[in-house]
């Protein structure tokens, strides 16, 4: 959430970042009608308590009306600060100034594109075509075990998911990042706190019945709660994690054609890059996040594009977000595979996490909240049915890229 004393001197601000978002800016009235009640009730509460405190033995009927008073104020207060919280969590983190405005999806900028896109002299197959054919990727079993959007991968599909993972903790384990399995489920403080919602048409989070846990829908969840009420010393920063998990996403709602298949799954595993930083370094580590993943993708020998979200398609948390999108043969054009985004203070502030600066012994006190950063290094998704679709041979074989092969021990796939 934002900092309230910044929305209170900055009301028109954050309503016009709100708007350029797409929200709706009623929460920062509400927000700050709910702050100017709750300061005069505790003002009152304050006054109350003082007088109880200077009151005689002598005075019993007037200690009987304050506490008559208090009675009725305590629980009011205790309401308005409730909806003080849920006014504030609906006011999302501000765009970057270095954001482009606009409003959707189609005004987001293409930064760069990478790669050259292969020319087939025969006419390519999609990955569910190529994955069942080579015997490796099998939805029908997916669906009866566990319901649509579920799959198996068998053989050389298993080994090129863990290849991927392997690959990428390799690539970034050199950068400085440390390697994390982190668990699947947290407590719904840390994926609320994080963004990812567990009801309304956005959901993602599947929650467990009768328990405060739900399924990850990234390891962004669980690396970000990690460091939840800490205050960490700025000579320890940046601390940069790559993190593992499996992934759940409820996935609702309408998500047009190029849905089908591997690109839009129910499970999937992920290796989530991870960034706790000071504020004034979060644009250059930022910049490195985007870079590891290119890094990875060039590796991989993908044709790509980087393209920069718009202020109305970034979401709540982040203030900058880019997305790498990969070519994918199938569809005829380009599909996300990565983002990386910086969420500035935004996450710290929702799980209290703070740096005291260098020189500043720690009876001093005076603390700041971190910057958080995330970026997906591979999600063996979309990866996959990237590789499957670009590799692929006149034969029905796909080649296994080259960075990838001594993971999974061969050099293509063979029907």
């Amino acid at each position: 959430m934002l900092d309230l004393n910044f929305i209170r001197d900055n009301p028109d601000q954050i309503k016009q970042s709100t708007k350029d978002k797409g929200f709706d800016p009623k929460p920062v009235d509400q927000a700050l009608t709910l702050d100017k009640n709750r300061r005069d009730m505790i003002g009152k509460t304050e006054a109350l308590r003082a007088r109880r405190n200077q009151l005689t033995k002598n005075n019993i009927d007037e200690g009987k009306k304050i506490k008559a008073e208090l009675k009725q104020l305590e629980p009011e207060l205790k309401e308005t600060e409730i909806k003080l919280k849920e006014a504030l969590w609906q006011i999302p983190n501000p765009a970057s100034a270095k954001a482009p405005l606009g409003k959707n999806e189609k005004d987001n900028v293409e930064v760069k594109k990478w790669g050259e896109i292969k020319k087939f002299d025969f006419t390519p197959k999609d990955h569910l075509e190529l994955g069942k054919n080579l015997g490796i990727l099998d939805f029908e079993s997916g669906a009866k075990v566990a319901g649509s959007q579920f799959y198996f991968w068998y053989g050389a599909g298993a080994r090129l998911e863990l290849a991927l993972i392997q690959y990428a903790f390799d690539v970034l384990e050199k950068e400085g990042f440390k390697p994390v399995i982190t668990p699947d489920l947290a407590k719904s403080r840390y994926y609320l706190g994080t963004g990812y919602i567990p009801k309304g048409k956005e959901a993602q989070t599947y929650e467990i019945k009768d328990q405060d846990l739900g399924l990850i829908a990234t390891a962004e969840v669980t690396l970000a709660a990690k460091h939840a009420d800490e205050i960490i010393e700025a000579k320890n920063l940046p601390i940069k994690y790559i993190g593992y998990s499996h992934c759940f996403r409820q996935e609702q709602g309408a998500y047009g054609k190029y849905s089908k298949g591997l690109y839009r799954v129910h499970e999937f595993t992920k290796a989530e890059m991870f960034i706790y930083c000071l504020p004034e370094e979060s644009d250059k580590w930022h910049e490195h996040l985007l870079a590891m993943e290119e890094k990875i993708y060039q590796g991989l020998n993908l044709p790509y594009r980087v393209l920069e979200m718009c202020t109305g398609d970034l979401g709540a948390m982040a203030a900058r977000k880019f997305d790498i999108e990969a070519w994918m043969p199938s569809r005829n054009e380009y599909g996300e595979v990565t983002s990386t985004s910086n969420c500035t203070d935004y996450q710290a502030r929702n799980l209290n996490i703070k740096f005291r600066r260098k020189g500043l012994p720690a009876q001093a006190g005076k603390t700041e909240y971190v910057h958080m950063l995330n970026g997906t290094a591979i999600a063996t998704s979309r990866a996959p049915l990237a590789i499957l679709e670009n590799y692929q041979q006149k034969d029905g074989s796909v080649k296994i890229p080259e960075v990838l092969q001594p993971y999974v021990g061969k050099t293509q796939i063979l029907p």
